[in-house]
């Protein structure tokens, strides 16, 4: 009996759940129908509203105290160049960068200092290691500007023999040179089609082919597109059949792609010697001639 009306109570309450879940479902959906043909015109203010608390506030507070860190930096040139071969992240500018190591350098002295002042470490000791906390800190974001620029470039030559493929195929096929990049560019969304659009977009702007494409060159900065790039110039300025060059470079391409594949194939051997010597013998020898040493060590005795 006890088991019985535990079991009724039970279904009871799921019933109950189920029906407020679904009439609150239906409300829901009763609400956006509304909405839809009710929906009133939003101010600023309210689009502002509907942010994340993030985006809405931590956000320009951040950049806010970046910009005011890294205002005393000078010679920004090449960080600007690295920002733009990473392909902006986030929008930061240099001195926004800039700002941001001296932020960091100095939150991790900072918690470092109080975590070693709370246990009391000595100060010799507490300022050594908030000092290296210090200098972690200022060359981790470098290190990761760094690694997205090599991840950009990566993607962008990974790409680009497919891209072009495309391209002689849509050229070959009768579209003009600007339609058949066009094509390309809505065809992926990558970091090589972006770059794409917004040269397409350049031109449109009434920029110069040419200087288009250099523009994104230098964006870029992967060998292989710069080379692309080189030829459809002198294509266009010889006269020279767009079908033709594009196919001789998709096949040059691959080509590349496949002595980068047989490098990375040679470099293999040399690479996993040190886990072999550093990790897997040493735990090999542990295992066969562990048994064998106490009974040395006995025999010894």
């Amino acid at each position: 009996m006890p088991l019985l009306i535990g079991l009724v109570i039970l279904v009871i309450v799921f019933g109950i759940g189920f029906m407020v879940l679904n009439q609150r479902r239906q409300t829901d959906t009763v609400s956006n129908r509304l909405a839809q043909f009710t929906e009133r015109s939003m101010n600023l203010e309210d689009l502002e509203l509907q942010l994340p608390f993030m985006q809405r506030v931590v956000t320009p507070i951040l950049n806010n105290v970046f910009v005011k860190l890294g205002q005393s930096a000078k010679g920004n040139d090449k960080l600007r160049t690295n920002l733009m071969l990473a392909g902006n992240p986030g929008n930061l500018t240099p001195t926004m960068f800039t700002g941001m190591r001296i932020f960091i350098a100095l939150a991790l002295f900072g918690v470092i200092f109080l975590v070693c002042m709370l246990a009391k470490v000595e100060t010799a000791s507490m300022l050594q290691w908030s000092g290296i906390g210090g200098a972690l800190g200022f060359l981790l974001p470098a290190m990761w500007l760094g690694r997205q620029i090599k991840k950009r470039q990566k993607v962008i030559l990974k790409a680009l023999p497919d891209a072009l493929d495309l391209l002689s195929i849509s050229v070959t096929a009768g579209l003009g040179f600007d339609a058949a990049l066009q094509r390309v560019a809505e065809k992926w969304d990558n970091e090589l089609c972006r770059e794409f659009r917004r040269a397409l977009s350049d031109i449109r702007l009434g920029t110069q082919r040419h200087e288009a494409f250099r523009a994104m060159t230098v964006r870029t900065g992967v060998e292989d597109l710069t080379s692309f790039v080189s030829a459809v110039i002198q294509a266009d300025q010889l006269g020279v059949s767009m079908g033709k060059m594009l196919k001789i470079q998709s096949d040059q391409l691959r080509l590349r792609r496949r002595q980068r594949a047989e490098e990375e194939a040679q470099k293999a051997p040399i690479k996993m010697l040190f886990p072999l010597v550093f990790l897997i013998f040493p735990s090999m020898f542990v295992v066969i001639l562990g048994p064998a040493v106490p009974r040395l060590l006995g025999g010894g005795l």
